[in-house]
């Protein structure tokens, strides 16, 4: 359940790349506000700008300007020491590309954050396993990457996400590689562990079965928002809409 409370804020983004004698805008000066425990999802068609804004939310591309704010700390006054903490410890991340070790056990991927937060290796351990199991995949902790399907790698990508206990999980196309059935229980999956954990789940997705689960839908185009929709509004959209198509 979302509460009033601010667990991100951006002002005034921008980001602008150079290209040869061409300045590119990606971001122009976006404002958006992201309560604790809600899922949000950012979509718009590619070259939007959604990349972008995920990766600044996420401390993983700096701004040209403005500022990225979790949980009230400003990210542009974090040193790099600072930064690295933050994002060790406060978010989560899922890529489209699950950009698991494969050397590694889905165990062992899914600790790999603990041992870099200084977890002791049995504690560490129990944490894995702990969430492997709600991952529904406690039973394949020693199998690796490539003895699991996309499904089953996706959802060690999404225990390992949730290792250091973060408050912010961000989902970068996390349904993209999967095929329409598995997508549709990694959408649930994520849906579950916003609502029983209260994980704030911020998801850049092209997937319009997201829409199902988000509390709210951003709209990214040309580097702006182009407007915020309630999920409830989209509801009531769709209903109006087969209701019209019935007459």
């Amino acid at each position: 359940m979302a509460s009033q409370e601010y667990v991100v804020r951006t002002r005034g983004l921008m980001k602008q790349y150079t290209m040869g004698n061409q300045t590119v805008s990606a971001l122009n000066g976006v404002d958006l506000d992201i309560y604790r425990g809600e899922y949000v999802s950012i979509m718009g068609p590619s070259g939007s700008g959604k990349s972008t804004l995920f990766n600044a939310i996420g401390g993983l591309d700096k701004p040209t300007s403005g500022s990225v704010f979790i949980n009230d700390v400003d990210m542009a006054q974090l040193d790099a020491q600072e930064l690295a903490y933050l994002r060790c410890h406060t978010i989560g991340y899922i890529f489209q590309t699950f950009n698991l070790i494969p050397v590694m056990t889905a165990l062992e991927n899914v600790t790999l954050p603990t041992v870099f937060a200084g977890m002791s290796t049995d504690d560490g351990i129990e944490r894995g396993m702990e969430l492997l199991n709600l991952v529904g995949l406690g039973d394949r902790y020693h199998h690796k990457p490539s003895e699991l399907s996309g499904g089953q790698q996706q959802r060690v990508a999404i225990a390992r996400s949730l290792a250091n206990h973060p408050s912010i999980v961000l989902a970068d196309e996390p349904t993209g590689n999967l095929d329409l059935k598995t997508g549709t229980e990694i959408i649930e999956l994520l849906k579950h562990l916003n609502r029983d954990q209260g994980v704030t789940i911020i998801s850049a997705t092209h997937d319009l079965k997201m829409v199902d689960v988000s509390d709210r839908i951003v709209w990214i185009r040309d580097g702006v928002i182009a407007k915020i929709e309630a999920r409830e509004d989209i509801e009531l959209k769709i209903g109006e809409m087969e209701g019209e198509l019935a007459h």
